[in-house]
């Protein structure tokens, strides 16, 4: 685990907590998406890093970090950051809800199961 790949975990990690902060602010992750103004821009472009993120890992070949994750779940991941990417206004909410509610919570007990292992080898 390259010092450069574990900083994007860190990042991602980062990304996800900026999430939950905003979803927290609002009240819930429906009020949050529900907010066009500040917390569901913030939210999308926050997913959009996170996905970035994973792209870079996926060009540094990083199988061992990658692990982790399921092939699906990078996928989906790549997937939402096109769709945000390329139809902003077209984005179903639904999905979105869905990915906050169950698959970020994983994804962030993954980051933090990563760094904890890479703490414990340094």
């Amino acid at each position: 685990m390259s010092t450069q790949n574990i900083s994007k975990i860190y990042s991602i990690l980062e990304k996800i907590e900026y999430i939950e902060q905003n979803i927290h602010s609002s009240g819930s992750i429906y009020h949050a998406l529900s907010d066009q103004a500040t917390a569901r821009p913030a939210i999308l472009m926050l997913l959009t890093g996170v996905a970035e993120q994973f792209i870079k890992l996926k060009q540094h070949q990083d199988t061992k970090l990658l692990s982790f994750f399921a092939e699906e779940e990078l996928k989906g991941m790549q997937d939402i950051r096109n769709f945000i990417a390329h139809d902003y206004d077209g984005i179903e909410l639904s999905i979105i809800e869905w990915l906050l509610h169950n698959a970020l919570p994983k994804l962030k007990v993954q980051c933090q199961t990563i760094i904890s292992l890479y703490k414990d080898i340094q």
